[in-house]
């Protein structure tokens, strides 16, 4: 009788902890008492950022994440930080149409831009990650990127002596954990926040949200520009439309879609969206970046493009170029899911030269130079 019952308790036994194997990882919230709450100021007009309960942004967790957004120790050769490929001066984006990793190899993608990340979920171009905590990771340990492997890379920083003591601060002990080097790096992320363009200066200066009728932009091309762009000849705001909640042009936040622009006429090699969620309708599918910070203007109609090259692949290298094809209209896709407002298929918009100068104009308008030079942002190692 005895052996049934203990028989039956080991049953018990085993029963749970198969069953704890298969439940999902819960996650590890950290000891936060004893840190400093980080002022996030939340811009005028957008709503507010999404921080997760197990990852609260604080002063020291900001300070150890831009330390490690910066450490070149994260890398298999400890020559390249996510600095590298996400530079401050170039809207924390990448000149090249594919960055090169540490084996002189190319990105399969073009280097995403990295501002107003607390208002958005689901990164890289595919969405393949849906928190700032896991798109923080993968780029260490992928072979074509940083190519290291976590043991090295804690050992390495256990070895440093700047970091024990700063895990400890932000986390409550001196534990080092890719975990918390995510969670680091995703806390200071978040304060990398752009909001001090022209275009939010009206916006802040007109209460009601609307611009009034009268010219509100130092230039008036800068105004039509913006009207082109929030009509159906111009058709932009569809996809890159002001939110209703917010005047954040472009998508963000639970307002984040994914579409197919028509860049390719067939999507052979990559299927974006479609690579993460298997449906065939997301096929060529990618996450609709921010307009912000894409180009400098000068008075004389001249512009000097930021975060060019454009799209996810680069293939686009210059403004001038990226106008013309959205004046074009894209290709009509092989699966027929080129998005509805696209003009494609050779319709086109048959945009003026007047209204292509307005366009631009108005982009540049959207250009945060406070953000460009803040140097909360910098690599703490230099300076």
């Amino acid at each position: 009788m005895k052996r049934e019952k203990g028989l039956t308790i080991l049953l018990i036994l085993g029963a749970v902890l198969a069953l704890t194997k298969c439940q999902p990882d819960q996650k590890i919230v950290e000891d936060q008492s004893n840190t400093t709450p980080y002022n996030l100021v939340v811009p005028n007009g957008f709503p507010q950022p999404m921080i997760p309960a197990d990852n609260l942004t604080t002063v020291e967790g900001v300070k150890l994440g831009r330390f490690l957004f910066y450490e070149k120790k994260l890398s298999g050769d400890q020559t390249q930080s996510c600095g590298s490929c996400h530079m401050q001066e170039v809207s924390f984006g990448d000149i090249k149409a594919k960055s090169i990793g540490i084996a002189g190899l190319e990105t399969d993608r073009h280097a995403m831009v990295l501002f107003n990340l607390a208002w958005q979920e689901f990164f890289f171009w595919d969405g393949r990650t849906k928190t700032l905590e896991e798109q923080a990771l993968e780029p260490v340990t992928n072979p074509i990127e940083m190519n290291a492997d976590w043991p090295t890379v804690l050992a390495r920083l256990e070895a440093t002596p700047m970091y024990p003591p700063l895990f400890e601060a932000a986390f409550g002990d001196k534990n080092i954990t890719k975990e918390r080097v995510g969670k680091a790096i995703a806390q200071f992320e978040r304060t990398i926040v752009s909001a001090n363009s022209e275009y939010d200066r009206v916006k802040r200066e007109t209460a009601s949200g609307g611009l009034p009728s009268t010219n509100p932009f130092s230039d008036p091309l800068v105004e039509e520009g913006y009207q082109l762009f929030r009509s159906e000849d111009g058709d932009c705001f569809h996809c890159h439309g002001e939110v209703e909640t917010s005047y954040l042009l472009g998508a963000f936040g639970k307002d984040a879609t994914f579409r197919n622009n028509g860049l390719k006429a067939d999507w052979v090699d990559e299927k974006g969206r479609f690579e993460v969620t298997g449906a065939p309708e997301d096929i060529g599918k990618m996450k609709v970046p921010t307009l912000r910070n894409t180009v400098i203007s000068f008075g004389d109609g001249s512009s000097v493009a930021l975060s060019a090259p454009f799209m996810h692949d680069g293939s686009i290298p210059t403004l001038d170029s990226l106008i013309e094809f959205y004046n074009f209209g894209g290709h009509k896709t092989a699966t027929s899911n080129t998005d509805p407002n696209m003009k494609a298929a050779g319709i086109g918009r048959n945009w003026s030269p007047r209204e292509k100068a307005a366009l631009k104009a108005f982009l540049g308008s959207l250009t945060d130079f406070t953000f460009l030079e803040d140097t909360n942002f910098s690599d703490p190692f230099l300076n």
